[in-house]
């Protein structure tokens, strides 16, 4: 009997060292995964304040490790069935709480957008995470929002849309009474001795390509006639690298003799874009400039706040009212960041280092 309590107290006590053993490894595990939690906390703050590439893939890199970690943990822990099965709640969880319920709150197909540019800026920021409500009348939505509407016919409307390369402008100094004598690139100092105008770069190359330089002067958007729009600017100041220089950009238009000009009080909608706009991400989230209506369909004319032109300007169509999504009601800042790291966003974009004022 002694034999047997004392080979039962060896067996219980080894038990209790292999369980402090375990409790010792998994607290070092937690203790190592809170760590990898605190450094993608450190890196994801510094990506949004240098935006650095090698910054967000490190941010990327330890999210993946985290997780593998975390998984492995887990399994260790409560083993692979109930595992598999709490994470199989989670994601259901989270369907319903980030897409299920906004979807149904919001009215929307979707509700929840991360925004991946700085072409809002800067009203709304890149990494900003944006709630989008659905827009299911689109009369009585650019009413309520006092949206110019402007009526074509078709055929002004395929003038417009049948080449949309033709309505790529930009806008570029030139030397006062020269306008073939342009700047094709760079940032334009406030003291330099040069207009500023609207090119029409499709003109443009098209005259370079036939080597009659001296007829540039008439790719002036406003001395084009075939063009149904007729563009006004302003010129603004365009930080960039904690300098000031000058940036022209669209300030109005005129069409069928009704003019419209910029209002940033104007809603932020989002918007899918189609086969052939220049811009390749799949949803836009830009600021309504005017809508054009023509055989009982809006199309929306949208711009960027932080951008100089139109988005139809950029070489994208008009936004069909079927393609819009919903427009901004809320947005929450820098939330969003974590959701562009793991989609593999965190090169440099353009624009982000430059803001345009008026």
């Amino acid at each position: 009997m002694n034999k047997r309590l004392k080979k039962k107290e060896i067996e219980e006590k080894k038990e209790q060292e292999q369980k402090k053993e375990q409790e010792k490894k998994q607290k070092n595990t937690d203790l190592f995964i809170y760590s990898l939690y605190a450094l993608i906390v450190i890196f994801i703050v510094l990506y949004i304040i240098t935006q650095n590439s090698l910054i967000g893939f490190g941010a990327f890199v330890l999210i993946v490790i985290t997780l593998f970690f975390e998984f492995k943990s887990s399994i260790t822990t409560d083993g692979t069935k109930k595992t598999l099965r709490d994470l199989a709640i989670a994601v259901v969880v989270v369907i319903i709480v980030f897409w299920v319920f906004p979807t149904i709150f919001l009215q929307s197909s979707s509700p929840i957008n991360v925004v991946a540019s700085c072409s809002m800026l800067p009203t709304v920021q890149r990494g900003d995470l944006v709630f989008v409500h659905g827009v299911s009348n689109m009369s009585q939505f650019l009413k309520q929002n006092n949206i110019p509407v402007i009526n074509v016919s078709n055929k002004e409307f395929n003038q417009i849309t049948q080449n949309i390369s033709q309505q790529f402008i930009e806008p570029l100094p030139y030397v006062p009474n020269k306008p073939y004598d342009i700047i094709f690139s760079g940032y334009y100092s406030k003291t330099s001795n040069y207009s500023i105008g609207l090119y029409n770069i499709a003109c443009i190359e098209n005259y370079l390509s036939k080597g009659l330089r001296g007829l540039i002067g008439s790719c002036l958007i406003n001395s084009s006639t075939s063009n149904p729009f007729k563009y006004k600017y302003s010129v603004g100041n365009l930080s960039y690298l904690n300098k000031t220089y000058d940036e022209a950009y669209i300030s109005g238009f005129t069409l069928n003799n009704i003019t419209v000009y910029e209002n940033y009080s104007n809603p932020i909608i989002v918007y899918k874009t189609v086969p052939g706009d220049s811009f390749t991400d799949s949803q836009i989230i830009h600021r309504v400039f005017a809508a054009i209506h023509v055989n009982n369909t809006y199309y929306i004319l949208t711009k960027g706040d932080n951008n100089p032109i139109l988005d139809m300007q950029d070489m994208n169509y008009p936004v069909n009212q079927n393609d819009v999504i919903g427009y901004v009601v809320f947005k929450v800042p820098y939330i969003g960041y974590p959701s562009l790291i793991l989609k593999g966003q965190f090169g440099q974009v353009p624009g982000c280092n430059q803001t345009l004022t008026r």
